[in-house]
């Protein structure tokens, strides 16, 4: 699930060297280092992702720091002690752009959606707004109010907002 999310984790030593990570923090660590190839050091990355902060992270302490890489594609970075007898830290590395959306088998299953209202609620999920989904789409605005109001009725909720959250929590799951 974590993975899904875009959280990535790494466990760093004492010293601050990456011991263990998941493929999600080692996604964003090549991200915002793209000069990295697949044999390169991720604690390298990671120093260089916290060079520039303005923090000193301490063993035991919690904290999280926005950081803007130069993609400009902001990450959350939270450092936690862990409590183990050898001083490692728990990185945490939050991805604030999205990466995936609902998954849309899921969303038919759970919801008992047709084809093309999976097709609208991804949509929604992605930003588009409805008309702009008409137009690309080349349905009417009818059309697409009518298959909005059925996914209104089908996820039981009544505003494009509330919708579109709801599809954000579920795109966590498989």
């Amino acid at each position: 699930m974590l993975e899904r999310m875009g959280c990535g984790w790494l466990v760093l030593s004492e010293a601050r060297r990456v011991l263990e990570w998941n493929a999600a923090a080692e996604t964003i660590l090549r991200a915002c280092d793209e000069s990295l190839d697949p044999r390169s050091d991720l604690t390298a990355a990671l120093r260089s992702l916290i060079a520039g902060v303005p923090a000193h992270f301490a063993a035991g302490s919690l904290s999280w720091i926005v950081i803007r890489n130069p993609g400009d594609r902001p990450i959350i970075v939270s450092e936690e002690g862990a409590v183990t007898p050898d001083g490692s830290i728990l990185v945490a590395l939050l991805d604030r752009q999205p990466r995936t959306g609902p998954n849309p088998e899921t969303l038919r299953k759970m919801f008992g959606l047709t084809g093309a209202e999976t097709h609208l609620a991804l949509r929604l999920a992605s930003g588009d707004a409805p008309l702009t989904i008409a137009e690309r789409s080349r349905l009417s605005r009818t059309t697409i109010r009518t298959q909005l109001a059925s996914l209104f009725a089908k996820t039981e909720t009544r505003r494009q907002a509330e919708l579109v959250a709801l599809l954000g929590r579920i795109s966590v799951l498989p």
